[in-house]
């Protein structure tokens, strides 16, 4: 019996082809954006997933408290 090949989801997200195109465009010259909005895309992710993150920190926290 032959092994099936794992069909994970560790491709480039939405997220960073974005960033990757936005990239792209500012070395060719075709975008004179600040490098602030070409990386965009990967500040915001980080943005939201700390928000999350300390979120969930700050639920925990309060629900221990309360014991």
């Amino acid at each position: 019996m032959a092994e099936k090949e794992s069909s994970g989801g560790g491709g480039i997200g939405f997220c960073g082809l974005l960033t990757i195109v936005f990239i792209t465009l500012k070395l060719l010259g075709v975008i004179a954006w600040s490098w602030w909005w070409v990386l965009s895309p990967i500040l915001i992710s980080i943005g939201i997933a700390l928000t999350i993150l300390f979120g969930l920190i700050g639920v925990a926290l309060f629900s221990g408290r309360k014991r």
